[in-house]
């Protein structure tokens, strides 16, 4: 696939700009705080309806502006089409496909596949595991896009669930007297009946995520542990998917009567603590470096050697799927690497993935690249050759 315009308006410090890409790999150059980051974020935002920058459309949108719209051009391999996301302070954001209007967001994702690498991913290793599980579910919705619905469903069941939960924690304090306790046993057995509902539904809804989440890991490891030996020489890389429900095999009714059992574990906790303690909002991942953690024992070299290592198996695997290579977002992230790591991810791209590249100056790259590559200035919200 390959991105050929892309239009912002309204959008970040992006007043009305349009760009039109002309080479397999296009180098966005400027000082800092210019609006690089701000391109490559409204690309992700076409790939994933996410922003790892920002959580409120509000805060996407140039201020003072009611609204602000991203358009793109996208050249697959079934023919041209036009994307369309309109972002709002007050009101839903729209989307749209060839000028028609999508009923569901969903059906947005999955035309455009990218793959970002900034300096923030360096979280993936050493950041908390909320950042990993974030990490393959923005994978699986790339290449699965009713994912995103699954993991919406599960989420909605998780926050029904912890609501009556909290309730059942409030009713276990102490009471004022004997009377109101005598009162309320009506109504804690009617939550019961309710709570094992969202038991059923959270087991249900938990174990899609969970089979999901365990069969991409499967597919990423190898080809991360290829590009790894590949960079490192020596070191030998390790994924293991560590779920919060224990998985003995691949089927559904096994997952969903291993959620069951575990719920009932730990039924007095989540009782007392006023939370769900059982499913996949709970899950890690775990990176090891010849045996040994990443996240607490790893170099900076070495953590950014994984880092690289997963995304160019991210890369790969939604090429693999897909049928297409995927963008390649690099957001100023050739500074954070060493010579060598710089030389392995170059050639890995050649002119087979198309690349967009923020940086601040032009010294990381080596004059093929440059006279292969379109050069655009980035300056306060205005792009230029």
């Amino acid at each position: 696939m390959y991105l050929k315009t892309l239009h912002l308006r309204q959008f970040r410090n992006y007043l009305d700009c349009g760009v039109d890409f002309e080479a397999p790999k296009t180098i966005l150059v400027g000082n800092n705080a210019q609006g690089k980051s701000n391109l490559l974020e409204a690309v992700e935002l076409l790939s994933t309806l996410k922003s790892h920058r920002a959580v409120r459309d509000r805060d996407l949108i140039r201020e003072g502006s009611a609204d602000g719209k991203i358009t793109a051009t996208l050249e697959r391999a079934n023919g041209l089409v036009d994307l369309a996301l309109t972002l709002r302070t007050q009101g839903r954001r729209t989307a749209a496909i060839n000028q028609e209007a999508l009923r569901r967001q969903m059906d947005f994702l999955g035309v455009l596949n990218a793959v970002e690498f900034s300096s923030l991913d360096l979280d993936l290793v050493r950041g908390a595991p909320e950042q990993r599980r974030n990490w393959l579910d923005s994978i699986l919705t790339q290449l699965e896009p009713v994912y995103a619905h699954i993991l919406q469903q599960y989420n909605q069941v998780l926050r029904q669930r912890n609501a009556l939960l909290r309730q059942e924690a409030r009713k276990a304090q102490p009471s004022a007297n004997r009377q109101e306790e005598i009162s309320t046993e009506s109504g804690d057995l009617n939550r019961e009946s309710e709570l094992a509902l969202w038991d059923t539904q959270l087991a249900i809804a938990g174990s899609r995520v969970t089979r999901r989440r365990a069969r991409v890991l499967k597919r990423l490891a190898p080809l991360a542990q290829a590009w790894h030996a590949s960079i490192s020489g020596t070191e030998v890389l390790e994924l293991k998917y560590a779920p919060n429900v224990t998985l003995e095999k691949d089927d559904p009714e096994a997952v969903q009567q291993a959620f069951l059992e575990k719920i009932q574990q730990r039924r007095v906790a989540e009782h007392h603590q006023g939370t769900t303690l059982v499913g996949p909002h709970r899950d890690e991942v775990e990176f090891t470096i010849n045996q040994t953690p990443a996240r607490i024992y790893g170099s900076q070299g070495q953590q950014r050697t994984l880092v690289l290592a997963l995304k160019l198996a991210e890369l790969k695997l939604i090429e693999e799927v897909v049928g297409e290579p995927p963008l390649l977002l690099l957001d100023d992230v050739l500074a954070e690497l060493d010579p060598n790591r710089q030389n392995q991810l170059l050639d890995a791209i050649q002119d087979r993935f198309q690349t967009l590249i923020t940086t601040t100056h032009l010294g990381s790259f080596d004059a093929q690249w440059l006279n292969s590559s379109q050069i655009l200035s980035v300056q306060a919200g205005q792009i230029k050759r």
